[in-house]
């Protein structure tokens, strides 16, 4: 490809991208619309750590942040805090993260695709107009894909996990290309699978997998190179685990409480009934319908109205995975056996719950499933043939119409999705604001911890937090007190406003 054509080529895939990332970056942070109660917590420990380094417990620069009964991991909620320590607290500030995270992860997985286009075919004509041709359709693709986009709308621990992910393939790719790994290899492929471990709890099962994979890598090049890889990374992960193993230990079954709800093990499952539970919900994770219809059943995760994934994108992936599959040296290759085995391992971690096709859970398979899309790509694009570029050409206009499609119903589907969200908690949080009561019971029915929106909301209008006090739920306030409840019913209340699960009453 000449420099002129090169240089037309970067000017469009720009200004496509440049395209795309502004609608990535629309309806922030209105849509989804409200702050979920999760979303709260989170920021607001991010602001209380901006602060003064302690969370709503008094505990200073805590690994894990309790709350609701679960501890919720740290990387993400240290990040917004430093976010915050020059921003101040915003709901803005907070979407805007996740959004940002979820672009970096687009950038850095078109990046891999790039690279690694180049270990698809060993043809000298290969070209680096092919290779950033094929880079920008997986990010692209990555930008558009309603999976990720809708995580990355989300102010949760997962929000980060695309992006480690991406970069991980990224550190191990560039490792294997130099055919010899090093130290600083080994080092930020350590510190990419720590990095996953400490970002959402199904890292702490996915990372120890994937440094399991490792040894994909080993066995090349002759005595002496085997250990390199796996023995290299592994004792630093290793090292990098030990704050882990000591909150383990002296928070005794903290990290594991919250899996004890969502699991379907429990001390009297058999071993067959674990086995055939498994084997139904990891097979479900390749459920054609959910990638391409319905997607999560979960509506605060997923809007219903198409599938998780385009399908053009799964169309790509597949022939992905065939040509790899067809290619000895492509099955030889560790790299590719690496993306293969992640692809195997993906769902896992969510085969473990009761729940089907869970989004966040999932969140690595969309991951490896679109790295697949590069062999298809090279191949599309390695015999020069028009009706091969036809097909390349038809199936990005399907990805950007699909993507299209998505983010209308998504806009659409905003006013749609109030209860999921706790809407409503502002206008009954503002409404008992104006009432001259102080200070402010916050009551909470189990299942429903609406207390800490008002220590958020309190926070975004400079109200002092220590003017609310949480009662127990068997504990009556005081005669004549203001209540913000998500418990019903309240005897010997006058009921102030009530909205979906909120309401603010006095007390009688």
């Amino acid at each position: 490809m000449n420099r002129a054509r090169l240089n037309g080529l970067v000017i469009i895939l720009l200004g496509t991208t440049l395209l795309t990332v502004a609608s990535y970056l629309g309806e922030l942070p209105k849509n989804p619309p409200g702050f979920f109660v999760d979303e709260s917590s989170i920021a607001y420990n991010a602001h209380l750590i901006s602060l003064s380094g302690a969370d709503e417990h008094g505990q200073r620069w805590p690994f894990f942040f309790r709350a609701f009964g679960e501890y919720k991991s740290p990387a993400y909620i240290y990040l917004l805090a430093g976010i915050y320590c020059f921003t101040g607290p915003s709901i803005a500030v907070a979407r805007a993260l996740s959004a940002t995270l979820g672009m970096a992860a687009a950038i850095v997985l078109g990046l891999v695709g790039a690279l690694s286009a180049r270990t698809v075919n060993d043809r000298s004509e290969d070209s680096p107009g092919n290779q950033l041709t094929i880079g920008f359709v997986v990010g692209l693709t990555t930008l558009v894909t309603p999976w990720l986009f809708e995580i990355s709308r989300l102010v949760f621990e997962v929000a980060l996990l695309p992006l480690a992910l991406a970069l991980l393939l990224l550190f191990v790719l560039r490792a294997d290309r130099k055919r010899n790994w090093e130290w600083s290899d080994s080092l930020l492929v350590a510190f990419m699978l720590a990095l996953i471990t400490y970002t959402y709890s199904v890292g702490r099962v996915l990372a120890p997998l994937l440094a399991l994979g490792l040894l994909l890598f080993d066995g090349r090049g002759g005595s002496g190179r085997w250990w390199r890889a796996t023995f290299r990374t592994w004792p630093i992960y290793g090292a990098l685990l030990i704050p882990l193993l000591i909150f383990s230990r002296s928070h005794a079954g903290a990290l594991s409480s919250r899996f004890g709800y969502v699991s379907y093990i429990t001390s009297t499952s058999s071993w067959a009934e674990i086995a055939s539970r498994f084997v139904v919900s990891y097979v479900g994770s390749f459920n054609p319908w959910f990638w391409l219809v319905s997607g999560d059943p979960e509506p605060r995760h997923h809007v219903q109205t198409m599938g998780s994934l385009l399908a053009a994108s799964v169309v790509l992936a597949v022939i992905g995975l065939i040509v790899v599959l067809a290619r000895s040296r492509l099955r030889r290759d560790p790299w590719w056996r690496f993306v293969l085995f992640g692809l195997v391992v993906a769902p896992i971690p969510s085969s473990l719950t009761i729940d089907h096709f869970h989004t966040l859970r999932l969140v690595a398979l969309p991951i490896f499933l679109l790295t697949l899309m590069v062999p298809a790509l090279a191949w599309l694009i390695e015999g020069r043939s028009r009706a091969r570029r036809a097909i390349i050409t038809l199936l990005l206009v399907c990805i950007l119409v699909q993507g299209a499609v998505f983010r209308w119903q998504f806009h659409r589907a905003s006013s749609e999705r109030w209860h999921n969200f706790d809407t409503f908690y502002p206008e009954v949080f503002q409404t008992a604001m104006r009432m001259p009561i102080w200070p402010i019971y916050l009551i909470d029915n189990q299942g429903a911890p609406g207390y800490v929106h008002a220590y958020w909301y309190a926070t975004l209008a400079g109200i002092d937090t220590s003017q609310f006090v949480v009662l127990p739920k068997n504990q009556r306030p005081p005669t004549g007190s203001l209540v913000i409840s998500t418990e019903w019913p309240c005897s010997d209340c006058q009921m102030i406003i009530e909205r979906a699960s909120f309401r603010s009453y006095i007390q009688k």
